[in-house]
């Protein structure tokens, strides 16, 4: 019925973006949730006070990651330094949300944790046929879904009981909440 409405006054039904939106995140949850047994610990769909989320933080013996996940199924991506391009069109501010929220999660963790926590910002690109990346960016990494086994492989940078204090905070919703 709602829907209805919409098209009758010519509104943007967002429940479709949404519900795609939230289909790419359960993809790439569900390959993220395959690296705890490799000492990960991934967080999905963390509250922030504003209403938005975290789509997912993964910690583990690599670092500390806050991933953004966009699922834009067998599109061409082209990822530069302030701006994505889905198919050509115009740019989308993923890159910058993405730098906004690492930094967030960074501040929010150091300042629960009483040491300093870095948290790198990722973009995961869900079902995209390609995915360009300028050369100069270098403060966000950027991969695909099918990259998510990756992290496994990543040098160690924690020690065990680093990641598990940076766990326990981090999945403490009142952390995020206070922040």
């Amino acid at each position: 019925m709602a829907r209805q409405a919409m098209r009758l006054w010519r509104q943007k039904d967002d429940s479709a973006s949404w519900r795609t939106g939230l289909a790419g995140e359960r993809i790439a949850g569900a390959k993220l949730d395959r690296l705890k047994r490799r000492g990960w610990h991934p967080l999905h769909s963390i509250p922030l006070p504003s209403g938005a989320d975290i789509d997912h933080l993964l910690i583990g013996p690599g670092g500390v990651f806050c991933l953004n996940t966009k699922y834009f199924r067998n599109a061409r991506i082209w990822v530069g330094d302030g701006a994505v391009k889905v198919n050509g069109g115009r740019g989308h501010p993923y890159v910058r949300n993405s730098r906004h929220e690492g930094n967030r999660a960074s501040a929010v963790l150091t300042r629960a944790c009483g040491f300093t926590v870095e948290v790198a910002p990722v973009l995961i690109f869900v079902s995209a046929a390609s995915v360009e990346v300028a050369s100069s960016l270098g403060d966000v990494k950027v991969i695909r879904d099918r990259e998510i086994p990756a992290f496994r492989r990543y040098v160690r940078v924690l020690t065990p009981q680093e990641i598990d204090s940076v766990y326990a905070v981090a999945r403490d919703r009142r952390t995020w909440l206070s922040s």
